[in-house]
């Protein structure tokens, strides 16, 4: 029976190579926000004689959305793939930095609530640099707002639940 058991164990550690494709499908996802990003940069220099300032700004807001995001998918493939499926030598890569070995999941869940907070205000940003867009119709800006209130609140009520359910002496 106790064979059994270490079999069945052995099995279901294993199993943890089955995210491995998840974080290689990630690594495609960058390939394509990086596509996007190159085209909207290009569109940006391309017509930046011809925008306006706010024109210029969103923009820019729009590369740097893309490039939060990249971030938000670079945590969760390094973490993940740190926390569930192998450890990472970060010794045969002296120029990796050091939060990619470093982060548990509760430091996990704190950086991808941050990312995308930051994603959501500069949602919210791009919408009031465009507010003539609008025509007086600001239900859309009501509603990323009170989304970005929410990704607020959650992350300080995970932050604060975090801070309550560490153990002492853990280094938080």
């Amino acid at each position: 029976m106790k064979a059994l058991e270490r079999l069945l164990e052995g099995f279901l550690f294993n199993s943890r190579w089955l995210m491995a494709p998840f974080y290689v499908g990630l690594v495609v996802s960058l390939l394509v926000l990086l596509y996007k990003f190159l085209f909207e940069l290009v569109h940006l220099v391309g017509h930046v004689h011809l925008a306006s300032e706010s024109d210029a700004i969103l923009g820019v807001l729009a590369l740097v959305d893309l490039s939060l995001t990249g971030n938000l998918i670079l945590i969760v493939i390094f973490s993940g793939y740190e926390n569930f499926v192998s450890k990472i030598d970060p010794g045969a890569h002296p120029d990796w930095p050091d939060w990619m070995t470093k982060v548990d999941y509760a430091g996990l869940k704190q950086k991808l609530l941050g990312s995308i907070v930051a994603i959501s205000a500069i949602q919210v940003l791009k919408a009031f640099m465009n507010i003539e867009g609008y025509g007086g119709d600001y239900t859309k800006l009501g509603w990323l707002v009170g989304i970005h209130l929410v990704f607020v609140l959650s992350a300080l009520l995970l932050a604060v639940s975090d801070r309550l359910g560490a153990h002492p002496g853990a280094g938080h």
